[in-house]
């Protein structure tokens, strides 16, 4: 039997769809460095994990679709430290951050409108767009450029009738590039002259590096009508699986239309929405620690890749990804070879290729992004094993 058009023009995720092969390696007593995934190993913070101890309700029960009352009033105050004035109303809670792009495509856009992005980008966000039947328009950031916003130029003349959001990720996954506030005001003008929205994921907003600032869309309030805010919980916090995320405008029209679909999936999870309260009384000091600690594994990260011959990256802003250039053809095949044929010392790594980040598929071919998620240690056993793989995988070529 015929499957949907639509599921057949999906993508499997470049993050996960090599994990059958490490699961493999791993069955083979083969220890996997996974650099793959923004999956952090910071520990969450105790006061999390003890909300979902403490969970004492005897009926775990349908919630509001918007989000738990409670949880919607305390979000305020912690925008509020990012100089951003938002009212419980203008919150939606979501079931992470990536509900609240799918609500968000689906609120604004009707099958074969299109959205532009700067690529390479979060690529879930091409699986999102497919569900909705959106069709994305990319412009490109270049390597050789630090990944900064192209020119606004090359935005407008991807505009046309069918046009309705520009979207984009600051700090950037997968990219590390945190967008200026020069920047921000040329996509703001843009999508004001040409009546557009502008979707902005900030999930990373905690993670800036040797003084970068982060400046959220939403405090240029003349513009608030048209600015949509994608955050989640997952990676400030260490709390990737609990999926709690939301969707934060000033624009009444699309806080209702996504509570239609919120009503259609019926509430966020209820324990993880306990937790995700708990978390908003994270002391600064822990968030503190957590950006020294990733800035100091950017660093290490950088120094090392510079030292294997062939291989290039920029330095990133923010976030917790780079993109790296290796000196091969097919990253994605390297990083099959890594899985499949390839240990050192019992070892190898898991790394994302990087051409599935791009909407033009035949750019980011000799790419991939890494995660600089893992300990100092761990990053230094991944950069010897990625060292030892690509001279042996030369002799293959």
């Amino acid at each position: 039997m015929d499957l949907s058009s639509r599921i057949s023009s999906f993508q499997a995720s470049p993050i996960r769809r090599l994990v059958p092969y490490a699961n493999e390696a791993k069955r083979k007593g083969i220890h996997v460095y996974y650099l793959n995934i923004g999956q952090p190993d910071i520990k969450t913070p105790p006061q999390v994990l003890e909300a979902i101890r403490g969970y004492n309700h005897e009926i775990i029960a349908y919630g509001q679709s918007e989000g738990d009352e409670e949880l919607r009033q305390a979000l305020p105050e912690y925008y509020r430290q990012y100089n951003v004035e938002v009212k419980p109303e203008n919150i939606m809670v979501t079931t992470g951050g990536s509900e609240a792009i799918q609500f968000t495509l689906m609120t604004l856009c009707d099958p074969l409108d299109e959205v532009i992005v700067p690529e390479p980008y979060y690529t879930n966000v091409g699986s999102f767009a497919k569900g909705a039947g959106v069709v994305l328009k990319s412009v490109t950031s270049r390597f050789e450029e630090g990944f900064s916003l192209p020119d606004i130029s090359e935005f407008e003349k991807k505009i046309n009738d069918k046009t309705r959001a520009i979207m984009i990720c600051s700090p950037n996954n997968p990219t590390g590039y945190i967008y200026s506030k020069q920047e921000l005001q040329q996509l703001l003008d843009l999508v004001k002259k040409r009546d557009l929205f502008l979707i902005v994921d900030e999930v990373y907003r905690e993670f800036c590096y040797d003084g970068h600032e982060f400046i959220s869309a939403l405090t240029f309030t003349e513009y608030s009508d048209r600015v949509i805010v994608v955050d989640s919980f997952s990676k400030r916090y260490s709390m990737c699986g609990a999926r709690i995320g939301s969707l934060v405008t000033k624009n009444q029209d699309v806080i209702d239309g996504a509570i239609k679909l919120a009503q259609a999936r019926l509430c966020p999870p209820d324990i993880e929405q306990t937790a995700a309260l708990a978390a908003l009384q994270t002391p600064l000091s822990y968030i503190k620690e957590v950006q020294g600690e990733y800035q100091k594994r950017r660093d290490f990260l950088v120094k090392e890749l510079h030292t294997i011959a062939g291989v290039d990256c920029s330095m990133p802003k923010g976030a917790f990804y780079l993109i790296a250039k290796l000196p091969v053809a097919d990253a994605e095949d390297f990083c099959l070879f890594l899985l499949k044929d390839f240990s050192y010392q019992n070892q190898t790594l898991m790394l994302a290729p990087a051409n599935g980040f791009y909407v033009d598929e035949s750019l980011g071919k000799d790419e991939v992004r890494i995660a600089y998620v893992l300990n100092e240690e761990d990053l230094r056993n991944a950069m010897l094993c990625l060292r030892v793989a690509l001279e042996e995988y030369k002799t293959r070529e």
